[in-house]
């Protein structure tokens, strides 16, 4: 795995650490006021399946890369081009849901993000059966996370369906 599998598996951690970095005074306030939902799970286990889910997927493009013959090749531009773009709209989520405090944008991002993982497991599925099965966590994740901005943003819009 030599100097390359660590960075592929530190990149994805970078934008959570960045924003978590210039932002912490300016988080939005739906984990400790009256919106929160009583099966959301704590802040910190939010955070933490966050960064798990990072690190795995940073993993999974390892192997898809390597799979690939590695480098900056052609054939890698579909398959790691893909990838980043789906990397750059989760932390766009990150930082529009919990800085902007807007969950009608973070719940559109999630839906783009949502079709570009479950893109990115039909992808890898033919270069590295390991790299695409990394992947279906996240999509659960995303799909409990799609559940929570859903009901912010339903709640934000409709008062009368807040408990």
């Amino acid at each position: 795995m030599l100097l390359q599998g660590p960075v592929f598996v530190g990149l994805p951690l970078l934008g959570p650490i960045l924003i978590c970095m210039f932002t912490h005074h300016q988080t939005s306030g739906w984990c400790e006021d009256g919106r929160k939902l009583s099966w959301c799970p704590p802040h910190k286990v939010i955070l933490l399946v966050w960064a798990t889910i990072y690190s795995v997927m940073g993993y999974a493009s390892y192997l898809v890369w390597k799979d690939l013959g590695g480098g900056f090749r052609w054939p890698l531009a579909l398959p790691l081009g893909l990838y980043t773009f789906q990397l750059t709209l989760s932390w766009t989520f990150l930082l529009l849901f919990l800085t902007a405090d807007n969950p009608g944008l973070a719940l559109l991002d999630l839906l783009l993000l949502y079709g570009l993982v479950a893109s990115l497991v039909l992808i890898w599925q033919p270069i590295n059966k390991l790299a695409a099965l990394l992947l279906l966590p996240y999509l659960a994740w995303l799909t409990v996370t799609t559940a929570i901005t859903y009901r912010l943003w339903r709640d934000s819009l409709c008062p009368a369906y807040q408990p």
